[in-house]
């Protein structure tokens, strides 16, 4: 979150719902859900570098992570 972003509620909530899909080994698909509905364009490469990041750290990625990511780029 930017300086600019401090009164913005938006911005906060995506801020904190960022932090703990990356903080979380399972997010909730309602977290993240909510999280996808609120990412401006240029929110999304630090979103789905968060899901690429877990994706890696798992030795069997979930399926619903896959479809997200695929999601997103068909998206871009």
């Amino acid at each position: 979150m930017t300086d600019n972003d401090a009164g913005d509620p938006r911005a906060m909530l995506v801020d904190l719902l960022l932090r703990k899909v990356a903080a979380d080994q399972y997010p909730s698909n309602t977290m993240m859900d909510y999280l996808e509905e609120l990412l401006l364009p240029d929110e999304v490469p630090a979103y789905v570098a968060v899901l690429v990041q877990k994706m890696r750290d798992e030795q069997f990625p979930s399926i619903s992570m896959l479809r997200r990511l695929m999601n997103l780029a068909d998206a871009a």
